[in-house]
């Protein structure tokens, strides 16, 4: 379906495109409207040049009214919004973020030098998943260390639990807390 619309599309342009020229062309005075009445009326005196046109704006007019009054609001689409879509023979699977996100923050937990987390589950353009994480650590961190510690338990344990390949996970260093600030939070 969707080559259909983008060919219809392309033919939807290039008729305004056509339209746009030939106004053009009347208001600066080098087409007359005579001329373009004298042809449109050769073409509607073709009974085979009306059948074409008459299906090719019954099409146009379909899809005019597709376009303004329904938005593409699949399931899937709506599934992809909530979650990962899996799919085999034996069924779907969706995998909501949600989920992703409580699994990330529990591999976080078991970091004892860090002191807070901010997770963000998506999906990137080619359909990976992206991880991102906003991280407050704790004193005498080695934050190099730690981040590659992460992102590789990430990883793996994403893909052991829930069998999906993580293609990011980017991590931000929001804030590193002291012990005078330990003492003071709790």
């Amino acid at each position: 379906m969707r080559i259909l619309e983008k060919l219809a599309l392309i033919i939807y342009s290039f008729i305004i495109l056509v339209i746009a020229v030939l106004s053009s062309l009347v208001v600066f005075g080098w087409l007359t409207p005579e001329a373009i009445a004298n042809a449109i009326t050769s073409f509607v005196n073709n009974r085979t040049a009306c059948i074409v046109t008459l299906v090719v704006d019954v099409i146009f007019i379909l899809l005019s009214i597709r376009c303004i009054f329904f938005r593409k609001s699949d399931k899937k689409s709506k599934a992809e919004e909530q979650g990962i879509l899996l799919q085999n023979e034996n069924g779907k699977l969706i995998i909501s973020k949600d989920t992703i996100e409580n699994l990330v923050n529990t591999i976080i937990k078991q970091f004892e030098t860090i002191e807070g987390v901010a997770t963000s589950i998506s999906l990137n353009e080619e359909n990976n998943l992206v991880i991102s994480l906003n991280l407050t650590v704790g004193e005498n961190v080695i934050i190099k260390e730690l981040s590659a510690n992460i992102q590789e338990k990430i990883k793996s344990t994403v893909k052991t639990t829930l069998d999906l390949d993580v293609k990011e996970v980017n991590i931000r260093i929001k804030n590193y807390t002291t012990k005078k600030e330990n003492v003071a939070q709790q």
